[in-house]
């Protein structure tokens, strides 16, 4: 059995299984076994006195199946009652109808669920018949819990990775020095345990072990990116061009001298003869699409290609729209390529970028695809770093043989992590905002007293102002404890903001209607858009005077700082007002530190502070991160030690080390993992 066989292989695997399991991205064994569970529960044979354990194994009889209820919001409930000696349980499933054919009235079974008592009555939620031999062993055991979604089940997860881990051996592959070093139990045992631990704490060693190996090998290739830079001497050496004079000119605003000083950085590298790296990173708003513009300009009047990468189609379309309007009077064409395009319109792009037709090129993930090949390709940039994974950006960069490499973020990096997390990059930093641009001023309130946020909201619009509302979910979770979009959508339109024009924007809709709807909001026609966080990159409307998020507490600083930077764009005077559970002292000091400072850079800094200890009082911070078990922040003790380890590997010429070195590589050419073995 190989770790880069296809899942489909494995016994119990058809073609429906395997497509469930391609949508989870779990494409190969190895992407299988690094399937990590999101939790684990404690189980033990049922006990009278016992109504609070997390699972529980029952023996019983079905006494009745009862009828399905459907409650208000949609939810159907299916009820099945069991008894034994012990007295009577009512077994109940939340959106599985199915589950109660299972089951026939007067047979015995054995179920395995959580027990709950409310009001005299035993419940035993969501649960699941075991066999006999199953129910001996698991008792006193602590069982994973997957992430789970389209259809896929705990037990055929539990079921697929125990049938692969009885089949191989997995080789250890960090140097022993290391590992005795750090006192690491082996990566063989630490896959095991993480996917079925004897107790805590080989739990925890497991875990320490995986987020070690994980940021050690990022951080191997890291500086193995930045050691083939400085090796390199084939860069493309451009000349500064006589037309920047012109362009500068025709900018919207004086440059500051933060953004002065970071083109003069790029102009430098430009010119050397070795290909530029490099990381521009500013405050929301500080101007650095400019300051990319500048860049392409010069390398497009050289003669060579240029491309911009984003992570989302509104943010590609308002790029290609600002640069048409600011480079398009030089005789620069421009296009734009992403998933929305048609089929017939991405061959013609494709033939004009190859050809050499198209200049400047902007687009998503369409352009790290096989097919979209250069003339002659100079500079490459990224737009929001943090958003796309060191593979991804590899993909892209393999398109232009030594091409200059310039990538923005405008998520600030604490200073004590850029080293470690871009480590392959040279760092310029626009610490400085154009003139004209306002302080947002921010506020934080109770959850219980939202209605003054949407009273403040109503003033606003009635102003002539549109605002911005952020949930973190796109429908209502089980508990209702967190706002949705669908949910506040309706419960404003049916309040406050009755006849005002709304409209909702989520990740999952159709690009075009996401499109449509940010075009309609831009133009003035609605006037509240109820949102997740798809806003929080890159949309820029100069109407938009206010943003009311919603538990503001589940959220990053960080990710925080980015939405409010969605409003004070305009002339106008801002607000961002967070609404949030404020249940304890770390919540009101985050929010107090987003009140109390508009500083990214600052609040960055208090982020990693805060964040560092371990708990992350909300969503990770790198989004569609590659890691699939450590975290850059919260980790970040661990990520140091890791990092230092792999720059001694780096130059270490022992035979043994250098085959370790060649292995680990050779693993990550063959995945998109950081966790990867023979």
């Amino acid at each position: 059995m190989n770790i880069y066989d296809s899942v489909g292989v494995l016994k119990g695997v058809g073609p429906k299984t395997l497509e469930k399991l391609n949508k989870c991205c779990i494409f190969t064994i190895l992407d299988l076994l690094l399937y990590f569970p999101r939790d684990y529960k404690s189980v033990s044979i049922y006990k009278n006195s016992q109504c609070k354990s997390d699972k529980v194994i029952l023996n019983c009889k079905v006494k009745s199946i009862e009828r399905d209820i459907r409650t208000k919001t949609g939810k159907i409930i299916t009820t099945v009652i069991f008894e034994n000696e012990d007295g009577r349980f009512i077994g109940k499933w939340f959106n599985q109808p199915y589950m109660k054919r299972k089951f026939i009235i007067g047979c015995n079974y054995r179920i395995i669920g959580k027990i709950q008592e409310f009001n005299g009555n035993i419940s035993i939620l969501n649960p699941v018949q075991i066999k006999d031999k199953d129910s001996k062993n698991s008792n006193g055991k602590i069982l994973p819990v997957y992430p789970l979604k389209n259809g896929i089940t705990n037990n055929l997860l539990v079921k697929l990775i125990s049938y692969v881990l009885s089949h191989i051996r997995i080789k250890e592959n960090l140097p022993q020095w290391i590992i005795d070093k750090y006192k690491l139990c082996s990566l063989d045992s630490a896959l095991r345990r993480i996917h079925n631990p004897e107790n805590l704490n080989n739990l925890n060693q497991s875990r320490r072990r995986l987020k070690f190996q994980e940021l050690f090998t990022y951080s191997l290739k890291i500086l193995m990116i930045k050691e083939y830079y400085n090796r390199t001497k084939t860069g493309i050496a451009f000349k500064i061009s006589k037309e920047l004079v012109k362009l500068k000119k025709e900018l919207p605003y004086e440059l500051t001298n933060a953004q002065s000083k970071v083109i003069r950085e790029i102009l430098i590298d430009e010119k050397r003869q070795i290909p530029m790296n490099r990381l521009v990173q500013g405050d929301v708003g500080s101007g650095k699409t400019i300051v990319a513009f500048i860049a392409i300009f010069n390398v497009i009047k050289n003669g060579y290609q240029a491309v911009l990468m984003a992570p989302t189609e509104i943010l590609a379309k308002q790029h290609y729209t600002e640069s048409e309007k600011l480079l398009k009077k030089f005789n620069i064409k421009i296009g734009i390529l992403s998933g929305s395009t048609s089929k017939k319109h991405k061959e013609i792009i494709k033939n004009d970028i190859k050809t050499g037709k198209i200049d400047f090129i902007i687009g998503t993930h369409a352009l790290i695809e096989d097919d979209v090949e250069f003339k002659n390709l100079g500079i490459i940039v990224t737009d929001e770093q943090h958003r796309f994974g060191v593979m991804q950006r590899n993909k892209l960069i393999s398109k232009g043989k030594n091409a200059d490499i310039l990538v923005m973020t405008a998520t600030p990096i604490p200073r004590t992590l850029t080293l470690y997390l871009y480590g392959d990059l040279d760092v310029s930093t626009i610490n400085e905002l154009p003139p004209g641009r306002k302080k947002i001023e921010t506020f934080y309130i109770n959850k219980n007293s939202k209605n003054k946020a949407y009273e403040f909201a109503l003033k606003e619009i009635k102003n002539g102002r549109q605002v911005y509302v952020v949930c973190p979910l796109v429908d209502k979770n089980e508990d209702g404890s967190l706002s949705s979009v669908e949910d506040v959508y309706m419960k404003l339109k049916d309040t406050y903001f009755r006849n005002i024009p709304m409209d909702i924007l989520h990740g999952k809709m159709p690009t075009q209607t996401k499109q449509e709807v940010m075009d309609r909001f831009k133009k003035g026609y609605t006037k509240v858009i109820v949102s997740t966080t798809v806003i929080e990159v890159g949309i820029n409307v100069p109407n938009a005077s206010l943003i009311i998020v919603e538990n503001a507490e589940r959220f990053g600083l960080a990710q925080l700082h980015q939405l409010r930077g969605r409003v004070g764009r305009g002339k106008y005077r801002s607000k961002c007002i967070l609404v949030a559970d404020i249940k304890n002292d770390v919540i009101k000091k985050r929010m107090e530190i987003m009140k109390k400072s508009n500083d990214g850079f600052f609040i960055a800094e208090q982020d990693l502070k805060i964040r560092g200890g371990g708990e992350i009082f909300g969503f990770k911070q790198h989004g569609e991160s590659e890691l699939v078990i450590s975290d850059f922040i919260s980790d970040i003790n661990i990520f140091k030690i890791a990092n230092a380890e792999a720059r001694k590997l780096i130059k270490s010429n022992i035979e043994e080390d250098m085959r370790i070195k060649r292995e680990i590589i050779n693993g990550i050419e063959k995945t998109s993992k950081f966790i990867c073995f023979n």
